[in-house]
């Protein structure tokens, strides 16, 4: 009898432990401009080998992002990362001052594609083809998403 409640104790003590909640890590999508000095730093893409020189400091982040999505174009599935108004404005200038030169996404660290700058783009979307398989693209999108939507979170409410 006594064994049968201590087991019951030890039952109710295990059941009133809370479960540990593992938080994902926010995934940092960065977009850097190709520089003209190849000094300045390079990034390779991983599946063409691409070498792009580009400026030390990104010019747009994870801060920059509203959401992004998969999208079907004509050489397949890219992603299209929309921009919050101020950092629109922000891709317009950059776009049109630049003409020619490339944004790399750089997603953690690692580069994964590029987009071309020929034409200003004016309505703060961005489409990058990654250099990763395609059933690795929803994924990435949910994890950059749930980052977007954290850190836009606190500025809507202001």
């Amino acid at each position: 009898m006594r064994t049968v409640a201590l087991l019951l104790l030890g039952l109710a003590f295990a059941g009133c432990q809370s479960a540990v909640r593992q938080e994902s890590a926010p995934v940092r999508a960065r977009f850097y401009l190709e520089s003209a000095d190849a000094a300045t730093g390079q990034v390779t893409l991983p599946q063409s080998s691409v070498h792009i020189p580009v400026q030390p400091k990104p010019v747009f982040t994870e801060f920059d992002l509203v959401h992004v999505e998969i999208v079907r174009a004509e050489l397949g599935l890219c992603l299209e990362f929309h921009f919050t108004p101020a950092a629109a404005r922000d891709l317009y200038r950059l776009a049109a001052a630049n003409q020619g030169r490339r944004l790399v996404l750089v997603v953690d660290g690692a580069p994964l594609g590029v987009q071309r700058m020929d034409q200003p783009l004016d309505h703060g979307v961005v489409r990058v083809f990654a250099e990763m398989p395609d059933v690795a693209l929803p994924a990435l999108v949910a994890s950059l998403n749930k980052t977007s939507a954290a850190l836009q979170s606190p500025v809507s409410k202001r």
